[in-house]
């Protein structure tokens, strides 16, 4: 019967055909964003830019922070600079000033980029890698080198070898962890957190109660060491830390589309053909890399980079790492370059730059666990 009414009216099969594929296209086309007549601009679909105005803003901030970044680099070589600008004694000042602007950069290329990564691998974006002790050995080894050797201890840690000695410390404190934690029979990422936590804390009692007997002048130059300074930095660790930072953070970026599906968790990636625990483990050592970078060239900053992650999250709005590690260095570059510009220049109070950034970071992590209601 179904042959014999085809025969007889062809045109009206052939147009049933038509229309039921034209009505599948359009609900294809639906699922995907699209609509038969035309694209709206609006229309979401899948991908890191679900739609036009996402471009846009995305981009929109992207062009606005580096605006800012730019205006508070000029002001750092320029303010108050009393040589005429363009005159030979004008760049030798500006020369002597782009140590900070590198500085600067350094630390928020490691802070950004290290803490983006470790939330990606913990799948949690309120932990930071300061959760690891990182910045706990360091005061360790501070208060140390003060305790036993006086205030001549300072010296005895400052220096590139002993630059390199605290970093390697740091990274070598973290592999072992990481290998014993992850690869034993426990395996587990959340008991790993939890164990630096608590060798963190313990490092951190240690070092309350050297610095107990330590005597006044001998407390008040560690407590200088202590806070997250810049001009703490010195520039004969530049040549070392920024080659070892771009190398840590090229193998980041490159491996960036692994850390988006670590980011779904252990099961979707396993399922999609991923090694979650040895990705983990890599992104982890690259990690501790970074951090111990920055932290050994400026000294603790707890929050500079959870506040830059957050942030990033916020207005980026996208999984892709590509996009998130560019906003997350320029947003952390505008508030640091900013932060120092405003205290040094106006409030003449460099050494608070990294109390408000500590400041503003405490707030904005309160703020974010309230709306969350948990870790």
């Amino acid at each position: 019967m179904t042959a014999q009414l085809d025969r007889e009216h062809p045109r009206s099969s052939v147009r049933t055909t038509q229309d039921g594929e034209a009505q599948a296209g359009d609900e294809q086309r639906s699922w995907t964003g699209e609509t038969s007549g035309s694209r709206s601009s609006s229309t979401r679909h899948a991908g890191p830019i679900t739609s036009r105005k996402h471009a846009l803003r995305y981009w929109a901030v992207m062009g606005l922070l580096g605006g800012l970044s730019l205006f508070f680099t000029v002001g750092i070589l320029s303010f108050g600079n009393p040589m005429p600008f363009g005159s030979s004694g004008y760049w030798l000042i500006a020369q002597m000033r782009i140590e900070t602007v590198v500085v600067i950069g350094v630390v928020v290329f490691c802070q950004a980029m290290a803490t983006v990564a470790f939330q990606t691998a913990t799948n949690n974006r309120i932990i930071t890698p300061s959760i690891m002790g990182f910045e706990s050995l360091y005061v360790a080894i501070q208060t140390g080198a003060v305790f036993f050797f006086g205030i001549a201890g300072v010296t005895m840690v400052t220096g590139l070898p002993q630059f390199l000695m605290q970093a390697a410390a740091m990274v070598l404190f973290a592999t072992i962890l990481y290998s014993w934690l992850l690869s034993g029979k426990f395996s587990n990422i959340h008991i790993m957190l939890l164990v630096g936590v608590v060798i963190g804390g313990g490092l951190g009692s240690l070092s309350t109660f050297m610095q107990r007997v330590l005597t006044p002048s001998e407390f008040d130059v560690l407590t200088a060491r202590l806070f997250g300074n810049i001009g703490n930095a010195r520039a004969e660790y530049l040549p070392y830390a920024i080659p070892i930072a771009l190398v840590a953070g090229a193998v980041l970026w490159w491996r960036a589309r692994r850390l988006n599906v670590v980011a779904l968790g252990r099961n979707t990636a396993e399922n999609l053909g991923v090694n979650h625990k040895r990705e983990v483990m890599l992104i982890l050592l690259l990690v501790s890399v970074l951090m111990a970078m920055s932290t050994s060239l400026v000294g603790p900053m707890t929050f500079l980079g959870f506040l830059v992650a957050t942030l990033a999250y916020q207005f980026a709005d996208t999984y892709s790492h590509r996009m998130l590690f560019p906003m997350s260095m320029l947003i952390g570059y505008t508030v640091l370059a900013g932060a120092y510009f405003i205290m040094r220049n106006i409030f003449y109070a460099e050494g608070a730059v990294t109390l408000i950034i500590e400041l503003i970071g405490g707030i904005v992590f309160l703020i974010v666990l309230m709306r969350k209601g948990r870790l």
